[in-house]
């Protein structure tokens, strides 16, 4: 019999013995998810690198707030008006979530200098691995790479911190690489278009490079890379609750290689309810788009809205995605500092019109979903409602939507990996409620 055939035919056993009621879950108390009744995640973890939250204790009682998301203590809003569009992000920033404090001058140089030296691949890696088995999924030619990279390491399974910090340096400086030409080598071959790998310039800072490789010309300009500098910034690091991060501490803690771990946290990633969110965004805006006619008629955009939400449009999925979060209510922070800096890019690539809708189904998404869905701890756009639509005006291609956010989520994942490895000495290992029973052997004769 076809496998395939075998399969689809046993998989009908599966859905039968395989199911289980949900009200189990509340019999026995299991929070499904690892999140209670209200949404809220169980703590499973202590950790110093970051603090995501969106409400106050006042007098006992739970009370929402605009949201907040602290890097090491500092608030992110802080971080980019302190810097005052003097410098790129991503490299001060990650220097201070791998090492718990803002570098000086010296210390960021240093730093800097070091992410430099780690820019580079083995002689011929780029030939014999990346441009080998090319799939649009660049998110499985990363992880292929970066375990092929393991093979060339002599100390891939020292877990001495010093160690792994060094491989997480390597890491981060390669992922744009390992990126980028992972999507030039799937369009070439794939897509019969002309191959171009430009390796990346040291004195540049990431997201610099990121559009010097991608672009055939290697031309940017200063808006267009601090625009994707903010946007890798605020993907950087979300708590060390988040499914990848999560999964990163857990492998961690079964002592496995820093190569394997970060590999666990791209397959984290790529699944559709973690890292997909804002190519889900732009799909839905093409859809909007085809449907109504004028961009400022609130009324139209209202009524296609409703649809969508009553799973008569788009997917069916009764979703608008980019409107809500697990833990932010009143609002998200990276979206807030975030929509400046789109705005300044879409007025100098000549996408007011877009910037119009997308202000528009902002303004009503929100109020019709709290209506519909009975939310009362408020709806609000999240960073991800915007982030498709700058990468887009960046000619960014939509493969490599999910990879940039590993791009950017990269540092936080090391450091949760460096703190997991100094401070924790158990393996993580949740229970598990069991619902078997004992059962008799039956001889194969007889069933």
């Amino acid at each position: 019999m076809n496998i395939t055939d075998y399969a689809n035919k046993q998989v009908k056993t599966c859905m039968i013995n395989d199911r289980i009621d949900k009200e189990l879950f509340k019999k026995y108390g299991v929070k499904e998810g690892l999140r209670d009744e209200n949404g809220q995640g169980v703590v499973t973890g202590l950790s110093t690198i970051s603090d995501v939250s969106s409400f106050d204790y006042i007098d006992g009682k739970r009370v929402a707030r605009d949201g907040r998301l602290l890097y090491r203590g500092i608030d992110i809003k802080d971080i980019i008006q302190g810097n005052k569009g003097k410098r790129f992000l991503y490299e001060e920033t990650a220097y201070l979530l791998l090492f718990g404090v803002l570098p000086t001058r010296q210390e960021l140089e240093d730093f800097k200098e070091a992410l430099a030296e780690s820019m580079v691949f083995p002689i011929t890696f780029t030939r014999d691995v990346i441009m080998k088995a090319t799939t649009e999924d660049i998110m499985t030619s990363m992880t292929k790479s970066m375990l092929t990279l393991a093979s060339y390491d002599e100390e891939k399974n020292n877990l001495d911190p010093g160690n792994v910090l060094r491989q997480c340096i390597e890491l981060i400086s390669t992922f744009p690489m390992m990126a980028v030409y992972g999507y030039h080598a799937y369009n070439h071959y794939e897509n019969d278009e002309s191959m171009y790998i430009h390796k990346p310039d040291r004195e540049l800072s990431i997201s610099e490079n990121f559009l010097r490789m991608l672009r055939p010309d290697m031309k940017y300009t200063e808006l267009e890379a601090k625009v994707l500098d903010i946007a890798l910034m605020l993907h950087m690091e979300h708590g060390g609750g988040n499914n990848s991060t999560f999964t990163t501490r857990v492998v961690t803690s079964s002592g496995s290689d820093t190569y394997s771990v970060i590999a666990a946290a791209m397959s984290s990633l790529k699944g559709k309810r973690h890292g997909g969110a804002n190519l889900m965004v732009v799909n839905m805006i093409d859809d909007i788009k085809e449907h109504i006619s004028d961009y400022k008629d609130e009324d139209e955009i209202e009524s296609y809205l409703v649809r969508i939400l009553d799973k008569e449009a788009f997917d069916r999925k009764g979703l608008i995605y980019g409107m809500g979060h697990a833990i932010y209510s009143l609002s998200d922070p990276r979206e807030r500092v975030f929509k400046s800096f789109v705005e300044q890019l879409a007025k100098a690539k000549g996408r007011d019109e877009d910037m119009t809708l997308y202000n528009n189904i902002e303004k009503i998404a929100p109020k019709i979903i709290a209506e519909k869905r009975k939310i009362y701890k408020g709806v609000s756009p999240n960073v991800d409602f915007y982030s498709g639509f700058v990468y887009d005006m960046l000619g960014i291609p939509r493969e490599l939507f999910t990879p940039l956010f590993a791009v950017a989520r990269i540092v936080g994942w090391s450091a949760h990996r460096i703190e997991e490895l100094i401070t924790m000495d158990k393996i993580i290992r949740p229970a598990y409620e069991s619902l078997v029973t004992k059962k008799e052997y039956i001889s194969i004769e007889n069933r």
